[in-house]
């Protein structure tokens, strides 16, 4: 049986939008291209890659509980008129 866990799929999918470049400080900014305010910084690229994990993740939860529209990221839609629409078509 093949499970599929939304958020992780669309949390994944995101990051596959990912940005880094090395600031003139030696620390390295990263960013989610597709999610306005999604961004890092830290002392290396791994580090970087960790937090922009964690801040796409708290930026996705925050926004739908508050709401927000959030992105479509390669067909998934969190938004809840579409998880409504989804649900009542099964």
């Amino acid at each position: 049986m093949n499970i599929k866990y939304i958020l992780t799929d669309y949390i994944e999918n995101a990051l596959e939008y990912s940005e880094y470049e090395i600031l003139e400080d030696g620390t390295f900014f990263g960013r989610v291209t597709v999610c306005k305010g999604v961004i890092a910084i830290g002392n290396n690229l791994a580090e970087t890659s960790k937090m922009l994990k964690s801040v796409l993740e708290e930026w996705v939860l925050l926004g739908l509980k508050l709401g927000h529209e959030l992105p479509v990221i390669n067909g998934i839609d969190l938004n809840i008129g579409s998880l409504v629409s989804e649900h009542e078509a099964v």
